[in-house]
């Protein structure tokens, strides 16, 4: 469906003039999750687009959070009064693939309507995550994150500690942890957001361990869950081991709200979190300089660390609209790709710059050099050559998944489980739950 939308002063001048008809725009409705400072700043990226041409009107309409965005976006579908495009964060990737006959792949979009589309012009790890098994884009990258260690240098300094030095491994976690906890700089050493993208499938990535069977659910409907091996028991276990001691602080379930508070309020000297928490938290943690390094892993698994792997969200194109539409989306997707749109989203967010176009203009400009820490993301992300157990996880109902991850933490946590139970009762729980997708997308 096609909507007119008429410029109140644009159609007054014409009236005053008597030229008849007024300009006529085809309508782009866009369904996002992005509040705050990042919705202001997406809409700003759909107001330059319109003014940068006179066809087309971007319209971004807030929907939620991702998970009621795409709760929403399957519901209008249903009800045929879907969106010309919806953000959707990694996790519902297995979900959208599975949606048949509901997505218009960006790959054919954007050949559809002759615009140039280079898949080699973005950064590898991101449109590995969103391609098909034949390397075709399904979605437009966006707003893509990875997770990165962010300390308090001034308590590191309080410490004893090297404030330019933050932990590289695991075993340095610890002894950082407790230095600062033992000089009174902290109550805690350490805490994290994200139990399962963070401390599980992250550091499944970046051991080169497998999350799940079918290269982590990349080759289709029958994975298996299989993130209850030695690596991941081991760091569970010393997670609760540090907790106890008071070394690690748990923020709590759905993302661990409580994390940045912690970090904030200098009760935690160091959070794990998304990249694209970068500008918030340099805002946020006032009285202290906040220093960045990479996620920690153990050095007796493997001497150099695969690459971390991606969050955040890409942009799908959905059936069921007049093809003039997705002409409009097409070009909106191509201005979305320019390098100074993306420098410009990525400088102010945090996110990653998905173009290498968009990275190199970043580095023309001493953006990197001027903000020290600010390419840690690229760097960990583009880290050597992905393996099958680094370039993501790719399941259906992984929301659902993570959820069970959160609950079985808990259990461990209160003295319920060993660290090997909880893991195995999260991958028991897990599987029934991607069974029930695959009868359901059968």
């Amino acid at each position: 469906m096609v909507r007119t939308v008429i410029s109140s002063g644009l159609a007054a001048l014409t009236l005053a003039l008597g030229a008849g008809t007024a300009l006529a725009q085809t309508e782009v409705t866009w369904w996002h999750a992005m509040g705050g400072e990042l919705g202001t700043k997406l809409e700003e990226i759909a107001a330059n687009f319109n003014a940068s041409q006179s066809d087309y009107v971007v319209t971004p309409v807030y929907k939620g959070s991702y998970a009621e965005t795409l709760t929403a976006a399957i519901a209008a579908f249903r009800a045929n009064e879907q969106p010309a495009i919806v953000q959707v964060f990694e996790v519902g990737t297995g979900t959208m693939m599975a949606a048949k006959g509901a997505v218009y792949p960006v790959y054919q979009l954007m050949a559809d309507n002759d615009e140039p589309f280079d898949p080699a012009a973005f950064l590898a790890p991101v449109t590995g995550y969103y391609s098909d098994t034949e390397g075709n884009i399904l979605s437009m990258p966006f707003n893509s994150s990875t997770p990165i260690m962010y300390y308090n240098k001034d308590a590191f300094e309080k410490a004893g500690l090297d404030r330019d030095t933050a932990p590289r491994t695991w075993t340095e976690m610890e002894e950082f942890s407790r230095q600062l906890v033992d000089a009174g700089a902290t109550k805690c050493g350490f805490t994290t957001e994200w139990m399962s993208w963070v401390q599980t499938e992250n550091l499944s990535a970046l051991h080169d361990v497998p999350f799940g069977t079918l290269e982590n659910g990349f080759g289709g409907l029958g994975a298996e869950f299989t993130f209850n091996g030695d690596v991941q028991v081991r760091h569970w276990n010393n997670l609760k081991t540090w907790a106890d001691e008071g070394l690690f602080q748990y923020a709590g379930p759905a993302g661990g709200a409580d994390a940045k508070p912690k970090f904030y309020a200098q009760e935690c000297a160091i959070f794990m979190g998304s990249s694209a928490s970068r500008a918030s938290v340099i805002a946020s943690a006032t009285g202290f300089e906040v220093g960045f390094a990479p996620l920690p892993y153990y050095d007796d698994v493997i001497a150099e660390p695969k690459n971390s792997i991606i969050g955040g969200a890409t942009l799908w194109a959905l059936n069921g609209k007049a093809p003039e539409v997705y002409t409009g989306v097409a070009k909106f997707f191509t201005y979305l790709s320019q390098p100074e749109v993306q420098a410009d989203w990525h400088q102010f967010t945090g996110y990653l710059p998905i173009t290498n176009a968009a990275y190199e203009l970043g580095q023309s400009q001493g953006y990197y050099e001027a903000n020290p820490g600010s390419d840690i993301s690229i760097n960990q992300i583009t880290r050597g050559t992905p393996t099958a157990n680094s370039k993501g996880v790719r399941f259906g109902n992984l929301t659902q998944v993570r959820d069970v991850v959160d609950d079985e933490f808990e259990g461990l946590l209160a003295g319920n489980k060993t660290a090997q139970e909880a893991l195995d009762a999260a991958v028991m729980r897990g599987n029934e739950i991607l069974r029930e997708f695959e009868a359901a997308n059968q």
